[in-house]
C-alpha cells in the first residue's frame, strides 16, 4: 500500500456560462461550452507560451467580449489569462527547479499530517493491487467509467469498488483511445459506462484546496518499482517540480533516472499521482503521457494559485 499523501440558485441560461466550478464537473450544455472555451484558451496559452495571445485575442477566438471572457476564464481556471501566461514559461520552470521544497514539507509535518504531505492537495490514499490481482488482470473486477469536460480538457475517470483506477486526459474525438488505454491496464475487468458515478469526483479532483473531506482512495496496478516511484511522486508539493534524477535518488536508485522516467510514464492516474511535476533538469517540459501542453498548463495553474495565496 502506498503511504497516504495530502490530500443552486435558478439563473438564466446565459448566466450558466459563468457558473462552473474551477475545473469542476460539467453537466449542462452551457457548462460544456464554457469548459471547452476555457480549455481551448488554456491550451493556446500553454502551446504558444513564447508569444502568448492577449485577452482581446483570446476573447475574439471564443466569440465573447474581453470582459465576459475574463470572467469566464477566472471562474473556471481560478486565475486570469494574463496571470496564467506569466507562469507558463520555460524561465518559470527553471526557477521552480532552483527553489527549495523543504518549506512546504516541513510545514506539513509540523501540522502532523501523515507522510510528506502537501498542504494544497486532496488527501489521497493509494492502494496497490496484490500480486495475485496483478496477474489476474482485473478478472472479477467491475470498473465504472465516464468522460467529463474540465477547464483542462476532456478527461476519462474510472473507478473500482476500492478507488480511482484511471484518470487520463483525452483529446477531442479520441474517447475510444482512452478506453483502450484503460483496457490495457485492466484487460479482464468488466467495464461499465457510468458517468453519473464518476461525475461527483471531478470537482474534487480539479479543486485541490477542496480536499478537507474524506480521503480519496486510488487503486493502482503496477510493479513494485513503479509503486515506489509513484510513492515518491506523492511527496512532491503542489506548485513545485523535481527532476527524474532527484526522484531516482529519493527512492535509493541514484543511477536509475531512465527507469524512473519509464515508471513515471506508466502512471495512469494523472493529477492525483502528480507525474506532471517531474521535469528534465534543463526545465524542458516534455515526456508527459498526456502531452507537454497539458503538463505546462497544469504546472502554470498550480504556480499561479500558489502565488495568489
Amino acid at each position: 500500500m502506498l503511504a497516504p499523501a495530502m490530500t443552486t440558485d435558478t439563473k438564466p441560461a446565459s448566466a450558466a456560462l459563468f457558473e462552473g466550478p474551477r475545473g469542476g464537473p460539467v453537466e449542462t450544455p452551457d457548462d460544456m461550452r464554457a469548459s471547452r472555451l476555457v480549455a481551448a484558451a488554456i491550451a493556446r496559452l500553454a502551446r504558444d507560451w513564447q508569444a502568448p495571445p492577449d485577452l482581446d485575442r483570446l476573447a475574439a477566438e471564443a466569440g465573447l467580449s474581453p470582459a465576459h471572457f475574463q470572467k469566464l476564464f477566472k471562474r473556471w481556471a481560478g486565475i486570469s489569462p494574463k496571470r496564467f501566461a506569466q507562469f507558463v514559461t520555460l524561465a518559470h520552470a527553471r526557477r521552480l527547479l532552483r527553489e527549495p521544497q523543504g518549506g512546504l514539507l516541513d510545514a506539513a509535518l509540523d501540522l502532523g499530517l501523515s507522510g510528506p504531505s502537501r498542504l494544497h492537495d486532496l488527501f489521497v490514499v493509494a492502494e496497490g493491487v496484490t500480486p495475485g490481482e496483478y496477474k489476474a488482470g482485473g478478472a472479477g473486477v467491475e470498473i465504472r467509467h465516464g468522460f467529463h469536460d474540465t477547464a483542462f480538457g476532456r478527461v476519462l475517470l474510472a473507478a473500482t469498488a476500492r478507488g480511482l483506477c484511471f484518470l487520463g486526459f483525452v483529446q477531442e474525438g479520441e474517447d475510444a483511445r482512452g478506453l483502450a488505454e484503460l483496457r490495457m491496464d485492466w484487460p479482464d475487468a468488466t467495464l461499465m459506462d457510468d458517468p453519473a458515478a464518476t461525475a461527483p469526483l471531478v470537482g474534487r479532483l480539479f479543486t485541490p484546496d477542496a480536499g478537507s473531506g474524506a480521503p480519496l482512495p486510488v487503486h493502482v496496478r503496477g510493479t513494485n518499482f513503479q509503486l515506489k516511484v509513484w510513492r515518491a511522486l506523492l511527496e512532491i508539493p503542489f506548485g513545485t517540480v523535481t527532476t527524474y534524477a532527484e526522484v531516482a535518488r529519493r527512492i535509493g536508485h541514484p543511477t536509475s533516472a531512465r527507469a524512473v522516467g519509464n515508471a513515471v510514464g506508466a502512471n495512469r492516474i494523472s493529477l492525483l499521482i502528480p507525474c506532471h511535476r517531474v521535469i528534465r533538469g534543463t526545465g524542458v517540459l516534455d515526456n508527459y503521457r498526456w502531452g507537454p501542453t497539458t503538463k505546462r498548463a497544469l504546472l502554470a495553474w498550480e504556480a499561479a494559485r500558489m502565488a495568489a495565496e
